[in-house]
């Protein structure tokens, strides 16, 4: 089936979970990622009972620690 994956078409088995396309493609981190499908967050502790269907767009969102470098002189 195809689906879209960062704006990416891709070609995956029929009914592949969430956690199968996280090991798919590789994520780095993948305890820190957020998932989106069809513009819709998906909850972590339900990757694995979540499966694709035909045309969903999926997305990979990673949430980056940061802050202002503060200088003294």
């Amino acid at each position: 089936m195809k689906i879209t994956v960062g704006g990416e078409a891709k070609e995956v088995k029929d009914g592949i979970t969430v956690t199968e396309l996280i090991e798919l493609e590789k994520v780095e981190t993948p305890e820190y990622v957020t998932v989106s499908v069809n513009e819709e967050f998906v909850d972590s502790g339900s990757f694995e009972s979540t499966s694709l269907k035909e045309g969903d767009t999926v997305e990979f969102l990673y949430f980056m620690g940061g802050g202002q470098e503060i200088k003294t002189l």
